[in-house]
């Protein structure tokens, strides 16, 4: 029997976009059939360069191209709309990080998805990168027996050109925060991917040097988990050059693990390459000690003989295609992306509020909890 082949058609021309029609043109059973966009003249530009066709209406293209999946890469403050139009359509629906901006839209999403039957998932694929898996597989192996505290420390860089790169960039009502929306969700994955529910969060966010924008460029919370372990959270767009993302564990057995996600600057899409390859950069697990140079040169040859920002996004949207076939949950659901909104709602209220926040969070109107001070 022939091995199927997956339509899949792209919502959003944005730079991120490209590097998914890069993706998809790596996986052999996959195809891009399509592609959608508020503007036509940026969609036909975009399947001209991609070998595909322009839509100007998700519901024919889904139709037509009898598609399977369709991957939402606009603007996160508008993933509800291609989001639920692809839904309605039929398709199974995969929707860059973060899902939306507020909680509200992150509901309409999964419920629409809920009721028509579709899987609903959301691009981290940063969990596919070999140091995040080596940590989450000690973890799950009770080698640093019990999480007892997760540390995240995210500290970049975006300068005044970036902000003005997109029109959406920077506002409460368009972007719908900073660090915390855009440049933090895969760390904030991560991190609820380690160490499970949240039980309450103190938090405080601040702009400390962009002046000509409206939201956050800094945060840091303490986190409570259900299990019992609490976390620190502190993510930063206001350090030049851009520095690292990273994040750490540490077992009650005294057992430590931990990972450089992102090293030398940031990545921006579209804009920046990867800088420095992913490596585990904390490692004290008894007999494993002397572990993390053999890992970091296996790691580092992996980046250096690939295109990082394809390579991973490949994986994840394969992980998708293995969920459609075999009638399973993708490996990051429409709820995982909730959580992630979820927490970084809760920094926002918790300073608007002057007081920890406990869990579950409902949506709230408005800017859900958003405020400039």
């Amino acid at each position: 029997m022939a091995e199927r082949i997956f339509n899949i058609s792209i919502a959003g021309c944005s730079r991120v976009a490209h590097l998914h029609a890069k993706a998809i043109s790596c996986i052999p059973n996959a195809r891009l059939t399509g592609v959608w966009s508020r503007t036509a003249t940026k969609a036909q530009e975009f399947a001209t360069l991609n070998n595909t066709r322009a839509y100007s209406d998700i519901s024919v293209m889904v139709a037509e191209n009898k598609s399977d999946l369709v991957i939402v890469c606009n603007a996160h403050p508008f993933h509800k709309q291609p989001a639920i139009e692809a839904a309605l359509a039929g398709a199974d629906v995969l929707v860059e990080k973060p899902l939306a901006s507020d909680l509200q839209d992150c509901d309409d999403i999964i419920d629409i998805c809920r009721n028509k039957k579709v899987r609903v998932g959301v691009i981290s694929q940063r969990r596919w990168y070999e140091p995040v898996k080596r940590v989450k597989n000690a973890i799950e192996q009770g080698k640093i027996g019990k999480p007892a505290l997760a540390v995240i420390t995210m500290l970049g860089w975006r300068d005044k050109a970036y902000y003005d790169s997109d029109e959406w960039r920077g506002s409460w009502k368009m972007e719908g925060g900073g660090v915390l929306v855009n440049q933090s969700p895969h760390q904030l994955d991560i991190l609820l991917w380690y160490m499970g529910e949240i039980d309450e969060v103190y938090g405080i966010w601040r702009n400390l040097n962009h002046p000509y924008i409206e939201v956050d460029d800094t945060a840091v919370a303490i986190v409570k988990f259900k299990s019992g372990a609490i976390g620190n959270i502190l993510v930063s767009n206001s350090q030049k050059p851009g520095l690292y993302g990273k994040i750490h564990v540490h077992g009650d057995n005294g057992a430590s693990v931990g990972v450089q996600t992102d090293g030398g600057a940031m990545f921006i899409a579209g804009r920046t390459s990867v800088a420095e390859p992913p490596v585990n950069d904390l490692w004290t697990i008894p007999g494993e000690e002397n572990m993390l140079k053999e890992w970091i040169r296996e790691d580092t040859e992996i980046f250096n003989n690939c295109d990082p920002t394809v390579r991973y996004m490949q994986y994840q949207i394969e992980d998708f295609l293995h969920s459609i076939a075999t009638g399973t949950e993708p490996s990051v659901t429409g709820e995982d992306g909730r959580r992630t909104v979820e927490l970084f709602s809760a920094i926002y209220r918790s300073t608007r509020d002057n007081m920890p926040v406990k869990f579950p969070l409902k949506p709230e109107p408005g800017f859900d909890g958003r405020k400039s001070f």
